[in-house]
């Protein structure tokens, strides 16, 4: 069962206004509104993780990302349960991983998140060890939004990335 609009303009209410709630709050009327889909919904197990991933809880958001990703997460949501899920990775420990998986994605396509890809790509090379590579990459992708120095510094990270992997 896909969701139906209403469903998704409530979701999408309720985290705009996640500032507005408590931790816990905030937790069960996200568990109210997942619990108006199937128990195997990949847009459901993705709200689930992501709320829990955004109140701090990586460790309990991975397994549900990974699930959603395994059942057929699909869409803008599949690319951020992509982003999100390497970036819990990051935050418990498994850098490698998340470089993995956003490696990949940076190579799957391209959309309005690849700045998004880049950024928690350079975040987990930091946590592997590989600053350079990270500066690089993070560059080249702030290269794309500069009206002037755009080519200079899109060369100077690509000098820094080949200095790197050299």
């Amino acid at each position: 069962m896909t969701p139906d609009t209403d469903w998704e303009e409530r979701v999408a209410d309720l985290w705009a206004a996640i500032d507005d709630h408590d931790e816990q709050v905030f937790l069960a009327r996200m568990e109210q509104l997942v619990a108006e889909l199937p128990a195997d919904s990949p847009a459901g197990l993705f709200e689930r993780a992501a709320s829990l991933d955004s109140t701090g809880h990586s460790d309990l958001a991975v397994p549900l990302y990974r699930r959603a990703l395994e059942i057929g997460l699909h869409g803008q949501r599949r690319r951020r349960a992509v982003i999100q899920m390497a970036s819990s990775l990051r935050n418990v420990g498994q850098a490698s991983e998340s470089v993995d998986l956003l490696t990949a994605e940076r190579d799957a396509g391209s959309d309005d998140l690849d700045d998004a890809v880049s950024a928690f790509l350079a975040l987990a090379l930091v946590d592997a060890g590989r600053e350079r590579e990270a500066v690089s990459i993070a560059l080249t992708a702030l290269s794309t939004h500069m009206t002037r120095y755009r080519r200079s510094l899109a060369d100077y990270a690509q000098e820094i990335s080949d200095q790197s992997s050299a």
